[in-house]
């Protein structure tokens, strides 16, 4: 199998791209590969990417929550971030931000938390997983 960024890596919407001004949790991405029955089988890697559109007034704090049974959510630790979530306001128009994540947590979920919005901003995230340890990928 030829080694491709297709072949070996999926995105999973956690924030819908949405004008916000209101904190919001977001959708849970699961790490375990679909139909999985041995605890090894799962993507090994994870990058939260965050990308604005206009941002008109308030701050969005992005924070990355992980669980061990999609139940129970904390904050991720810092030591298993690669780069800095960001905060952001009104000069961050059009950016795309990537936080990498090296935790064993099964699942992940991006959370904006919104103070001083009064038309807020337009914004997302979506988390890519990869490196599975099973290959080929199916694409479902």
């Amino acid at each position: 199998m030829k080694r491709s960024v297709y072949n070996h890596v999926r995105a999973k919407a956690t924030l819908a791209i949405a004008a916000r001004t209101a904190t919001a949790n977001g959708t849970s991405v699961d790490r375990a590969l679909s139909g999985a029955s041995g605890a090894n089988e799962w993507f090994q890697s994870a990058t939260l990417l965050v990308h604005t559109g206009a941002i008109t007034d308030g701050t969005h704090a992005i924070t990355l929550e992980v669980s061990d049974d999609n139940s129970s959510w904390a904050a991720a630790a810092a030591g298993d971030l690669q780069g800095s979530l960001p905060s952001i306001g009104s000069a961050n128009d059009d950016v795309l931000y990537e936080v990498g994540y090296v935790g064993p947590k099964r699942y992940l979920r991006a959370v904006t938390t919104v103070s001083g919005a009064t038309t807020g901003g337009v914004y997302g995230a979506t988390v890519l997983i990869g490196f599975p340890n099973t290959l080929p990928l199916s694409r479902t």
